[in-house]
């Protein structure tokens, strides 16, 4: 294996995909245990440390069990993006390699599977003034506001970039503002860069159930977490001086619970939206794993399949 850029990399590796909430990470340990492999976590938010409820990560028992890449290396208020996620995946996969075990991506962060497997097309300068500046009118002016000039420097983001999503909104403007180019362009210079490390042995995984199930699977989960103890994971984040404000708290959950406890929303009313908002990134999810067509699809119920697919994939790989 080689991390050099335009480098075949052939070590085996799986990826298990799918939308939140459908059962990724309990299947993950299964496979994990069952063919010898080291999880690489491809969640945006699971990389920061004390953001454990509203993230859904993995327990601690769960981390002794099997172990676990890039979860819990950064602090919230620390910039980690698709560059910081490509250099640290391939630096596990190399470590797992070296250790003779097979690395197991999974997560739902489409942008860094594209990133790790079609590669970055460059690192993007973003000037810091601007970045500053976005921040001060995101104050200002609101998110609304602020989507509503993507949709007109870059309609293709703005498309695919939920209003609420301050992290990606903010990247989006930083991006054009920056470099004069809208981040849609810049992804699709992505997709045909040849520079890009190619994996010669990679196996694509998608996990899927029926539309009804996944939403009731959402709402489950949802209600289950916004208790006592996740508004106690919030109390001690803003303690800690992380201000709301931040693109780790702006994320799904943490921004919800924020308005609870400043008096926006009662605690019902803030579930409800999590649970409509989190359908919503479920859905944009899909449409951005549907783009892989090598991504072989699974249904909830037929994991023995996977196990087969795993088997036959490795088999192969190690002849």
């Amino acid at each position: 294996m080689t991390d050099e850029a335009g480098t075949p990399i052939d070590t085996p590796v799986l990826v298990l995909v799918g939308p939140t909430a459908v059962g990724k990470t309990e299947l993950s340990l299964r496979i994990a245990e069952r063919f010898g492999c080291e999880i690489i976590s491809m969640d945006s938010m699971q990389v920061y440390r004390y953001m454990d409820i509203g993230t859904a990560k993995v327990s601690r028992e769960e981390q002794q069990r099997v172990a676990h890449h890039l979860i819990d290396i950064r602090n919230p208020d620390d910039q980690y993006d698709a560059a910081s996620f490509v250099r640290d995946a391939q630096a596990a996969i190399k470590t797992i390699d070296e250790r003779q075990s097979v690395p197991l991506l999974t997560g739902g962060t489409g942008l860094y599977l594209s990133s790790l497997l079609k590669g970055l097309f460059s690192d993007i300068a973003v000037q810091g003034e601007v970045r500053e500046h976005l921040r001060e009118r995101l104050v200002l002016e609101g998110r609304a506001a602020l989507h509503r000039e993507l949709a007109t420097v870059d309609p293709e983001s703005a498309s695919r970039v939920h209003g609420n999503d301050t992290q990606r909104l903010l990247r989006g403007l930083e991006i054009y503002h920056s470099t004069g180019v809208p981040w849609s362009e810049h992804l699709r210079r992505q997709q045909t860069c040849r520079c890009a490390p190619r994996f010669t042995r990679v196996l694509l995984l998608g996990l899927q159930c029926e539309r009804e199930l996944l939403h009731s699977r959402i709402e489950q989960r949802t209600i289950s977490m916004m208790g006592i103890a996740f508004q106690q994971e919030v109390e001690r984040l803003l303690a800690l001086g992380y201000a709301p404000t931040l693109a780790s708290m702006q994320s799904l959950g943490y921004r919800h619970m924020c308005a609870h406890m400043e008096g926006g929303w009662d605690l019902a009313t803030a579930t409800r939206q999590l649970i409509v908002d989190t359908r919503r990134y479920a859905k944009r999810q899909m449409t951005w794993f549907r783009q892989y067509a090598a991504l072989l699809w699974f249904d909830l119920n037929r994991q023995e399949e996977i196990f087969d697919t795993i088997s036959n994939f490795i088999e192969k790989s190690y002849k």
